[in-house]
């Protein structure tokens, strides 16, 4: 569960105990069913869960991972740091839609954001059973709160114990830890909990592992052999090398299974709490617990005799008990049902439906009844899914889920169609594949586009989450624009085969227009059909089926799609539906993503218009500024930069406003004209920053600013300076050398309106230059600002070359070679704004 191995993979053990301890309590203290911990990341902006309590991890993986500006209440409880409280499934559709259709269940749930002094470290939630309102659950939500606070000086403490080691400690990067909750711990006699430290060789327990085992304590002697005989004594080996392993630091695939001496199932979890260095005499201490699902109140022969399939499965998914008639319907012998996940046990239901239905049971705790099409293995290779149905019907209680299976003759409602595990293939007929089409609900393809802000992103989600599903190679999307259709994605495609159709307008007689003009998708099960349909139209190829649909959006026209497929296929109706359906998102998508497109235009042109169009130049310095807006989100940021004159110098200056947005610029904007009024006046460098930070303070925008502020005198060299919070300056010298400008500064603007900003002097040779940058050129995820900062040095060095000789390089190709790299980025975070200086020797020449 926990250990090494995940301190492997950044998840130590110290942090995922106290993750569990904090889940299993928090879901009793709420009157929960399930819930875990979402954690901060090593990625900027992504939550990752780390501890998934009482729910099986494979039926949830889709929810494992989250960006904190996502519609879901985990994101707003962690960026916003409040609490968000949904009593029942009506609350959770009107306050977060998105999230309500990817689990359409009935219940509530609670979110209390993880705060250990000034860091929110991520949030801790609990699932539970539908409430009236609010009110019902405050109580529940009090309780929350203090676990929450509890664990919040827990990682705080665990972070300053490790402050030292590289990146964040409190973070999560793997997959979450699934552990079972309070509920399933209840029922006497069927788990039991031990400690096993190889330093001593004890094993050391409660009265549940003499219990479980049915002996006396003075029966047991407490050692690690005795424990492996007693639990599993036809796999003794396996326990003692699993508890070798772990003691190693690196535990087995867990839990392990193993058989007691009647031949029956049980369950080994191993892990170890413990972190630092291998202890040299045996290892870490290992916890562990048995689990004997055999036993209870269903392992009897009476429910061995029904005549139905009957079998449990506990709330991780295990199935804990199958009696003969289940394992006969389910195709599989009972020793490989016992102790293993249901989906592993039997494979044909590992499909969407299946999961569907196991999480409604599961979160809702309310009763479901589906059919499900049973493989028949005599016809795999030729019909390999015409066979039997299945009725199935799952009960939930507090800590397990009774299932019952039986034959059925007659499908009563829609009918679950069977899809393999690892579907290959175009799903056409004959390639021994079936479509993953009838199973693909649109809220997938909807929860994916809602991260999609371009047509390009939304383009590529299609591609990556709508063709894979029915089994398509070819992806064309087309615009409208002004009565014209315009190609904005293809792939799959012949290098240049769609160039003729690029801006063709609404009166041209072609599928991909008369979808759009008429309103209804057109399929074509083969290349013939099409052919026939539209004589004289060129093909890209000669074998295959071709879907075009209308993306339409509220009635409006945006534009249509060309699914392509490398092989005949018919169309089901269910496929036509749910393809016509998706048409309608991808169109809201690209919808959105033109408004993005207009939007973005408009933010980067105000951008810009604060940027001076030109900078204040001095016979005896050459000036060079570049200014590069990131690539993430929709809104303009708050870097800038200017020259102005001073007296008989220059002034320069580069500041960077917290933030992003037109709030971001505007504040920008006036911090800008604050600072060049004030060197208009030749005020010193202390002044202008104290004057711009009290106008700031007295704004009272919500935001505060990082800047530096230079004055150079051009004549003697001197250049006298004053920094709030801001990057140093960096300084290359006529021999080719580059350094750090290390000096004092004061607290970012708008913070203190008694802060001090200390004034350093520096005398520039000639030919030298001075570069002031924000922290978006220098710094990265998971790369230390220093670092950046030091490559920044050796990017000057060589990109100024040799300073003193005549027809040197100019400052302007400097700028342009100093944010080549970052120009050429596809994924950009941060702006980025680059301000260069050289002081010549005498007018007229450059370095």
């Amino acid at each position: 569960m926990t250990g090494s191995a995940e301190r492997e993979k950044g998840t130590p053990g110290r942090l995922a105990e106290l993750l569990i301890d904090a889940s299993t309590e928090a879901i009793d203290a709420a009157g929960g069913h399930s819930g875990g911990v979402y954690l901060r990341s090593s990625t900027p902006g992504l939550l990752r869960l780390g501890v998934l309590a009482g729910l099986p991890g494979p039926l949830f993986r889709p929810w494992g991972r989250l960006h904190v500006d996502s519609k879901f209440p985990v994101a707003d409880a962690y960026r916003l740091g409040v609490h968000v409280v949904l009593p029942n499934a009506t609350e959770t559709m009107r306050r977060y839609p998105q999230f309500a259709a990817s689990l359409p269940f009935q219940f509530g749930s609670l979110y209390v954001p993880v705060i250990g002094g000034s860091t929110t470290y991520g949030v801790l939630t609990v699932l539970r059973p539908s409430a009236p309102d609010t009110t019902e659950v405050l109580s529940a939500l009090d309780r929350m709160t203090r676990l929450a606070e509890e664990l919040g000086r827990a990682l705080s403490e665990l972070e300053d114990e490790h402050k030292d080691e590289d990146g964040p400690y409190v973070a999560w990067d793997g997959e979450p830890v699934c552990v079972r909750t309070a509920a399933t711990h209840r029922p006497e006699g069927r788990m039991a909990r031990f400690v096993w430290d190889p330093k001593t060789a004890a094993v050391t327990g409660d009265g549940s592992l003499h219990a479980l085992l049915g002996l006396e304590p003075a029966e047991f002697p407490g050692t690690a052999q005795a424990l492996a005989d007693v639990v599993a004594p036809g796999d003794t080996y396996q326990v003692m090398a699993a508890l070798r392993a772990t003691a190693a630091g690196k535990p087995p695939p867990l839990p392990l299974r193993v058989r007691a001496a009647d031949g029956s199932a049980r369950l080994l979890d191993l892990w170890t709490p413990a972190t630092g260095p291998l202890p040299p005499d045996g290892g870490y201490p290992v916890s562990g617990v048995v689990v004997d699902p055999g036993s209870g109140p269903l392992a009897d022969s009476v429910a061995d005799l029904l005549p139905d399939g009957v079998f449990c499965l506990d709330r991780l998914g295990l199935v804990t008990y199958a009696n003969p008639r289940a394992a006969q319907l389910l195709g599989r012998p009972r020793e490989e049902l016992l102790g293993r996940p249901l989906w592993e046990g039997v494979p044909w239901l590992n499909q969407i439906g299946c999961e569907d239905q196991l999480r409604g049971a599961l979160l809702s705790l309310g009763p479901v009844h589906f059919h499900v099409r049973r493989p028949d293995e005599r016809e795999q290779g030729q019909e390999p899914y015409a066979s039997d149905w299945l009725a199935m019907a799952v009960h939930p209680g507090q800590d397990q889920l009774t299932c019952t299976v039986a034959p059925s003759t007659r499908v009563a409602g829609p009918p679950l169609p069977l899809v393999p595990v690892h579907a290959d293939g175009d799903g056409g007929p004959g390639n021994g594949v079936t479509s993953l089409a009838p199973l693909y609900r649109p809220i997938v393809l909807a929860i994916a586009l809602t991260e999609a802000v371009t047509a390009r992103q939304v383009s590529a989600v299609v591609m990556k989450e709508l063709l894979p599903a029915f089994g398509g190679r070819r992806l064309a999307i087309y615009l409208l624009q002004e009565r014209h259709l315009y190609l904005a994605w293809e792939t799959g495609f012949p290098q240049g085969f769609l160039a003729p159709f690029d801006g063709v307008g609404l009166d041209t007689r072609l599928p991909g227009v008369e979808t759009l003009t008429t309103g209804r998708p057109l399929f074509f099960d083969s290349m013939q059909q099409l052919a026939d349909a539209y004589p004289g139209i060129p093909l890209d190829a000669e074998e295959g089926a071709r879907a075009f649909l209308p993306l339409i959006a509220s009635g409006r026209p945006v534009g249509s799609a060309i699914l392509g497929f490398d092989r005949s296929r018919s169309f089901s109706g269910e496929e036509r539906a749910v393809l016509t359906a998706l048409a309608g998102l991808i169109a809201h998508a690209m919808e959105k993503a033109q408004r993005y497109d207009s939007e973005a235009a408009l933010a980067r042109g105000l951008q810009q218009a604060l940027l001076p169009r030109r900078l204040s130049a001095h016979p005896q310095v050459e000036t060079a500024g570049r200014y590069l807006p990131g690539t993430q989100g929709m809104e303009v940021g708050g870097d800038w930069y200017d020259v102005v004159e001073a007296g008989d110098g220059l002034a320069l200056v580069i500041g960077d406003v917290q933030g992003h947005g037109v709030q971001a610029a505007a504040t920008m904007g006036q911090l800008r004209s604050a600072v060049r009024a004030f060197a208009l006046g030749d005020r010193p460098p202390d002044e202008v920053m104290s004057g711009t930070n009290h106008l700031l303070i007295d704004l009272d925008p919500g935001q505060f600013a990082s800047c530096c502020y230079l004055r150079l005198d051009p004549a003697s060299g001197l250049v006298r300076v004053a920094r709030a919070g801001h990057p140093p300056p960096l300084i290359r010298t006529p021999d080719g050398r580059t350094r750090v400008w290390d000096i004092p500064g004061g607290v970012v603007l708008g913070v203190d309106p008694h802060a001090q900003y200390p004034v350093a002097e520096l005398h520039l040779e000639p030919d030298s230059i001075l570069a002031l940058y924000t922290d978006g050129l220098v710094e990265r995820p998971g790369v230390d600002i220093d670092d950046g900062i030091a490559a920044l040095r050796v990017a000057l060095a060589k990109a100024a070359g040799p300073a003193a000789r005549p027809g040197g390089r100019s400052l302007a190709g400097v700028a342009d070679r100093l944010t080549t790299a970052a120009r050429h980025a596809a994924d950009r975070p941060d702006d980025i704004a680059l301000l260069l200086a050289a002081r010549r020797a005498k007018p007229g020449r450059h370095p």
